[in-house]
């Protein structure tokens, strides 16, 4: 947080935003705020207030319907806030593995960087940037278990990247909003993934548990072959991000065209999915033979 608040000379009530944000992770960390509903309340208000003051929104969805309602300043608030809160709650939900989270944001922050369109906004280069060494910086020292980012880490990530691609969007409003949604395709699937999974065994949705992807692939490579936790724990990370690299990239070479998009945003859910029922039946075979 206050390498963040140097590298970006962000101004104070948007300092002020991300540091409540980060303080209601921390809360959780050191298991004061125990409710996982009062901190997704918090939240909620907190990044709907950070929506108004800045104003977030997307131009265009390319999607007429919900042009018009985005034409109602409420609603486009309301809309926003609950995509921010989504991708915040996301990244805290697929921070389980060393190296993940940050090796997911630094795949999607190395590879806008690096696109042609780009090169004439100097300004978000900086901040891309910026925000590249800091990730490196964190990315080592969580491979190697010197740092966790906890909720309140996992917190400040995903807000603060979240509300950067809306910003990068608006400035370069040519490409598809798509792209942004495939961008963060990964954390936010996992959120609602996961709900659906809780609601259809009556589990609460906001109660963690040790069934998410990232945990099944562990849990594969550790039984499967005999593997150190250390080494599973990379070796899944790495993993997922070469998935989610081959994807991301693959969408940067057509980045405005929305048709494009959407067809690897489907094939990722579908591979996710499947993905998803080949290790859980793994894990419940592996299960009952312990029995």
């Amino acid at each position: 947080l206050f390498i963040f608040s140097i590298f970006f000379l962000i101004s104070k009530i948007e300092f002020f935003y991300y540091l409540t944000i980060f303080f209601i992770g921390f809360l959780s960390d050191i298991k004061i705020l125990k409710s996982a509903k009062v901190r997704f309340f918090l939240q909620g208000v907190i990044i709907f207030f950070l929506v108004i003051n800045f104003n977030l929104h997307l131009n265009d969805v390319r999607v007429p319907f919900l042009n018009y309602l985005l034409e109602f300043k409420f609603f486009s608030y309301i809309f926003f806030a609950f995509c921010l809160l989504i991708v915040t709650n996301g990244t805290n939900f697929i921070d389980g593995l060393n190296g993940l989270v940050i090796g997911y944001y630094l795949i999607i922050l190395t590879i806008i960087f690096n696109l042609d369109i780009i090169h004439d906004f100097l300004d978000i280069k900086v901040e891309l940037l910026n925000y590249i060494i800091l990730l490196i910086y964190l990315f080592l020292f969580n491979l190697f278990n010197k740092l966790y980012l906890g909720d309140s880490g996992s917190y400040l990530i995903g807000a603060t990247i979240g509300s950067l691609l809306i910003y990068i969007y608006n400035e370069i409003n040519f490409i598809s909003p798509f792209f942004i949604v495939l961008l963060l395709w990964y954390p936010c699937f996992e959120n609602l993934f996961s709900i659906l999974r809780k609601l259809n065994r009556e589990f609460s949705p906001l109660k963690p548990d040790s069934k998410h992807l990232h945990q099944l692939v562990f849990f594969f490579l550790s039984k499967k072959y005999n593997l150190k936790l250390i080494l599973s724990n990379n070796l899944s990370s790495t993993i997922i991000c070469f998935f989610n690299f081959l994807i991301i990239y693959t969408s940067s070479i057509n980045p405005t065209s929305t048709i494009f998009q959407i067809k690897l945003i489907t094939i990722s859910i579908i591979f996710y999915n499947v993905s998803y029922m080949l290790l859980f039946k793994f894990y419940k075979l592996n299960l009952k033979s312990k029995k």
